[in-house]
């Protein structure tokens, strides 16, 4: 996961241009940045890695599950043909 910045400075400046005062201003961006810490950003980079990795995941379990079929396809011949064997 990635980390974003934050310019305190110009929130505490932009905030204090709109009306508040500078202690305010303050806690406000200290309250941020720690809620912001305390949280994990996911960028478009993180979901396209997890993305590819579960297409190959698919592409994986979609070659078992072929295999699979296959493989119920030659029982169930094999077991027609037994069950047949014994009508001839």
């Amino acid at each position: 996961m990635s980390t974003v910045t934050f310019d305190t400075l110009q929130f505490v400046q932009t905030l204090t241009e709109s009306g508040f005062e500078q202690k305010q201003a303050e806690g406000m961006a200290k309250a941020f940045r720690n809620a912001q810490e305390q949280t994990e950003a996911v960028t478009k980079a993180d979901l396209k890695e997890v993305e590819l990795k579960m297409e190959n995941r698919f592409e994986q379990v979609y070659g078992e599950l072929s295999l699979v079929k296959w493989m119920l396809g030659a029982l169930l011949a094999l077991a027609i043909t037994n069950f047949a064997k014994q009508f001839l």
